[in-house]
């Protein structure tokens, strides 16, 4: 169907646009979703949501430099970056509803679930700062994210193997583009070093939850569904290394932030900045739970 112009494509009826309640197809449409033998669905669905929160939550807080980066380009690829990690979190969130047998979609899970019931890691819900701690908090969440998609290639749940695949293209580009913004601020004037250093210094108290193995993914590890994070430690370290060799950057020394009573944002344990993401995230929805647009 064609239009003249997009305000009569918007003005027509029945016609979803994008944005909440709109309907959109499943995106595993299509695709053989069960579980494969010997592997625990509901594993499988709590992994999910782990790396399908993180990709979600990273999101949302890539999407507020909308407006804000300090240049167009920028915001234009950190947009970008952020619809990428969005379209992870559709696929991985979706599955989790699959693989545990409640078919609960995208939105169920993205907007109608509280606090304690996410699982990404503590790092990707804290507030941006400044662009310079940003791109340091980008450029850790992508390094390790790239190492872990590429090692789930192999899963032994196709599904979750095929979107790894996806993923490794996307956050290949992402990681590059945090490195050359490390580099960037790094390398230039005194005070534009400072400011990164000062990014990473902030950073990495939240670095050493990422390589906790979590119960769950000691499991799937035994099965052959996921990966142990601790594993990814060495070439994160590398890469990491070269990055801020480059940037004449130096690695942090800060100790590790605590959890309460050992737990972590992989147990719904999370900072105080959570609550506020998901006031804003899901006002609408949950005002308007039955809405379409």
């Amino acid at each position: 169907m064609s239009f003249d112009n997009a305000y009569e494509a918007i003005t027509e009826e029945n016609d979803a646009r994008w944005a909440f309640g709109t309907g959109f197809e499943d995106p595993l449409s299509g695709v053989d979703t069960s579980v494969p033998r010997g592997v625990d669905g509901d594993d499988l669905a709590a992994y999910c949501l782990m790396l399908g929160d993180d990709a979600l939550i990273m999101s949302h807080r890539l999407q507020e430099w909308c407006t804000n980066a300090p240049e167009l380009e920028d915001e234009v690829a950190l947009a970008n970056i952020g619809l990428d990690l969005l379209g992870q979190a559709r696929l991985l969130l979706t599955r989790a509803g699959k693989a545990d047998g409640s078919d609960r979609d995208e939105d169920s899970h993205a907007f109608f679930r509280d606090e304690r019931e996410f699982r990404n890691v503590r790092l990707v819900e804290v507030e941006n700062s400044d662009f310079a701690y940003s791109i340091a908090r980008l450029l850790i969440s992508v390094t390790w994210r790239l190492s872990l998609l590429q090692r789930l290639t192999t899963s032994a749940d196709p599904v979750l193997a095929a979107i790894a695949a996806k993923g490794v293209k996307e956050v290949t580009y992402h990681r590059d583009y945090a490195a050359q913004w490390a580099v960037r601020l790094g390398d230039g004037t005194e005070y534009s070093r400072q400011r990164m250093q000062a990014g990473l210094d902030a950073v990495w108290p939240l670095v050493g939850e990422l390589f906790e193995l979590h119960p769950v993914e000691a499991r799937l590890v035994e099965a052959g569904v996921a990966v142990d994070p601790g594993g990814l430690r060495e070439e994160f370290d590398a890469v990491l290394a070269q990055v801020l060799s480059a940037a004449t950057l130096t690695l942090p020394e800060v100790a590790p932030r605590g959890g309460v009573a050992g737990k972590r944002g992989r147990d719904g344990v999370h900072t105080e900045a959570m609550g506020f993401i998901l006031a804003e995230l899901q006002s609408i929805p949950r005002a308007h739970p039955e809405a379409t647009w």
